[in-house]
């Protein structure tokens, strides 16, 4: 398919897809913190930030799948690698779920990859270990110490060939420099109760409102 498996001790590049990163998880709601008090118990992020010292705390890790999205001169030079969680398409893109033609899913494939610029489709390929249909999302971010990264290349298990990388620079790319977008603004007040039906988080603008006049009123 689009991949292609390097030698383990290859230099680190972008587009190198990795198994078993650590992706951290923690709620700054209460952090347990570690201290000499037994009877201590978790802190919020905001008394602990106030006091203005460093702390110990135990933070939950998960292992996860995650594409390398540094740029190859920062994966040499830098000292941190930034990377993607990778997960199955179906959680990362939940209209496909119910998608099981293929006509179908060309049209997830190619139309709306084209559009949709938080997610890169990555294919299923016994041989990098993806029984199912995957994507890179680009919401979750991260950052692992180059040199850790670097001693653990054997967790590498595959990279993109030259033709895949090229479309995963550009969208990588395009997501991150696109145009917060509210597509929405110019429908009519019947329209955008169609569209909400499916987009409850939208807020209408106030010519789109009961008793608006066409006239934006935000001034």
């Amino acid at each position: 398919m689009i991949y292609e498996y390097p030698e383990i001790d290859a230099p680190i590049r972008q587009g190198d897809i990795f198994y078993s990163v650590p992706r951290v998880e923690l709620s700054l709601r209460e952090l347990p913190v570690i201290t000499t008090d037994p009877e201590a118990q978790p802190m919020s992020w905001e008394e602990l930030a106030r006091a203005g010292q460093p702390v110990t705390a135990l933070l939950g890790l998960r292992p996860v799948k995650a594409i390398v999205a540094s740029q190859d001169c920062d994966v040499l030079l830098g000292p941190d690698i930034t990377l993607c969680e990778i997960r199955e398409f179906r959680d990362v893109y939940p209209p496909c779920a119910e998608t099981t033609k293929p006509s179908s899913w060309v049209n997830v494939i190619t139309q709306h990859s084209r559009v949709n610029l938080k997610w890169f489709y990555l294919p299923p390929d016994e041989g990098i270990g993806f029984t199912e249909r995957m994507a890179v999302d680009f919401a979750v971010t991260i950052r692992v110490p180059q040199e850790d990264l670097q001693e653990h290349r054997r967790l590498r298990v595959g990279r993109l060939n030259a033709v895949a990388d090229e479309h995963f620079r550009e969208r990588l790319g395009e997501c991150f420099r696109r145009y917060p977008y509210d597509e929405w603004y110019p429908l009519r007040r019947d329209e955008l109760e169609a569209y909400m039906a499916k987009n409850p988080h939208v807020q209408p603008f106030p010519w789109q409102r009961a008793g608006g006049d066409g006239a934006d009123r935000r001034a």
